[in-house]
């Protein structure tokens, strides 16, 4: 492996020679989460050449305080999220988006600072974090810092100081592992007590882990979680309505708009770290997601959408019970905005010559996206990695068939809402032990809406409306 030095320096050993490059004996293309080696080529070259809006997003990342070489990190033993304990996940996700942005900075401009600074944040947390805790927050730790975390380590995996190793290790023990008894256990919870994200932050955690440590086994579960797992962020609960206009109601979309563009923006995360591994999420069931991702952008733009009366079952295992019901979707405010559009956009219109005419609007007005320090001071401004102008933007692929299949390695302005806010008051009171916990302490001045979708025993019920609209229930 080679140090970074000047524009060589990891390209070589990270990037490879082509856009799905192998690392020797791995199971994976490496690098192969939100970036290949083909886009981190397309990226400098676009750049280099002063080709918008590619300058646009370059200049969001540079003017990121995260973004800058020689910032110092503040590894802790134990990170903390939740009420009832001493928080201190704040320094976590400013720590990793700093060596994301470094790492993302360096190989757009070949400064070997900018690597050196991403090796020494995230080498200085794989030799101390031992462990996540708090309420059930912790596992909203465990899924959004897990995926980012092995997306920024992604970058420098070839970096001659970088402890890969070690980072692998604590990467699997400390985020996977408690990921993966989530999708399992849901924290002693009905399937259906924790909101879409939850499943779909650690969902992306299971997978992101898995590719990065090369485990097959680990990143099956994900893809299988996404297609028929039995909590709220399986595709099919996610979207639990597809109406004949082609619109899928999004579930979260009954509860408010900064959750529901959280969860859009996980779920594509989901699909093109898969899709980077020759795995099609973004397609499956007749791509599906585009059209919960269509909702939410016409419903965000101000949009009337239309809306299934549900109910979601909450609850522990053997223990409280409770239901909540919801008959329209929230307000939302068109100025909210994520670093989600990019992606996906591009994906199906420009990848798949798909028609997206709610994304391409959205994408555009989102344009140029920033990343963590751009949307609000709270955690929810976090919870995306961003600058999706500069690395998602792709010119149409001449040809494409909307079947297309992946290339991959077979060939958020003003105050922002965090997400996971919000438990509703009877839900609080009846856990006593955090079981529904949802992140209030970190709530900031804009009204959530109640809103939840129907599960009863792990199904989804839907009570539909009469007015010629189709899907079934699941």
């Amino acid at each position: 492996m080679l140090k970074a030095t000047g524009a060589v320096g990891i390209a070589t050993a990270v990037l490879g020679a082509g856009p799905a490059a192998h690392a020797a004996g791995s199971a994976y293309a490496h690098p192969g989460l939100l970036h290949t080696s083909a886009d981190l080529a397309r990226m400098r070259a676009k750049v280099k050449a002063g080709a918008a809006p590619y300058t646009a997003g370059y200049a969001k990342l540079t003017a990121n305080r995260h973004a800058q070489a020689g910032w110092t990190p503040n590894p802790q033993a134990t990170v903390y999220r939740g009420a009832g304990s001493p928080q201190n996940y704040t320094i976590l996700y400013n720590d990793i988006h700093a060596a994301y942005q470094n790492a993302l900075r360096y190989h757009v401009s070949g400064e070997a600072a900018h690597a050196d600074t991403a090796v020494a944040i995230l080498n200085a947390w794989s030799g101390k974090l031992t462990q996540l805790a708090g309420s059930a927050d912790r596992f909203l730790a465990s899924g959004l810092y897990g995926y980012q975390f092995a997306n920024a380590a992604e970058l420098v995996r070839g970096h001659g100081d970088f402890e890969l190793g070690r980072f692998q290790e604590m990467l699997s023990t400390v985020f996977g592992t408690l990921a993966d008894d989530f999708l399992v256990r849901h924290n002693g919870a009905v399937d259906s007590n924790y909101w879409t994200n939850w499943d779909l932050a650690n969902m992306a955690c299971v997978l992101a882990t898995g590719i990065f440590c090369d485990d097959k086994a680990q990143v099956g579960r994900a893809v299988e979680y996404f297609k028929g797992g039995v909590g709220l962020g399986a595709v099919k609960n996610a979207i639990p309505v597809v109406y004949d206009d082609g619109l899928g109601e999004w579930l979260e979309a009954g509860r408010d708009q900064g959750h529901a563009l959280l969860g859009v923006g996980l779920m594509g995360t989901l699909c093109e770290m898969a899709w980077n591994q020759g795995i099609d999420l973004y397609g499956y069931d007749d791509s599906r997601f585009l059209k919960g991702a269509q909702y939410v952008a016409k419903w965000s733009m101000g949009g009337e959408v239309p809306f299934t009366t549900n109910t979601r079952r909450k609850g522990a295992v053997g223990g409280w019970s409770g239901a909540e019901a919801v008959s329209e979707a929230a307000g939302v405010d068109p100025a909210m905005m994520r670093p989600i559009w990019a992606m996906i956009a591009n994906h199906y219109t420009k990848r798949r010559g798909l028609s997206a005419s709610y994304l391409t609007r959205i994408a555009a007005k989102a344009s140029p996206e920033g990343g963590g320090g751009d949307y609000g001071p709270n955690s929810g401004g976090y919870d995306q990695l961003g600058f999706g102008t500069l690395a998602f933007t792709r010119d149409k692929v001449s040809g494409v068939e909307a079947s297309a299949e992946p290339s991959g390695a077979a060939s958020d302005a003003g105050s922002e809402p965090r997400p996971q806010t919000g438990a509703s008051p009877s839900a609080s009171a009846a856990a006593g032990d955090g079981l529904a916990a949802t992140g209030s302490d970190d709530l900031v001045g804009w009204s959530a809406a109640a809103g939840v979708t129907a599960v009863a025993g792990g199904l989804l019920l839907l009570r539909r409306r009469e007015r010629g609209r189709r899907g079934a229930a699941e």
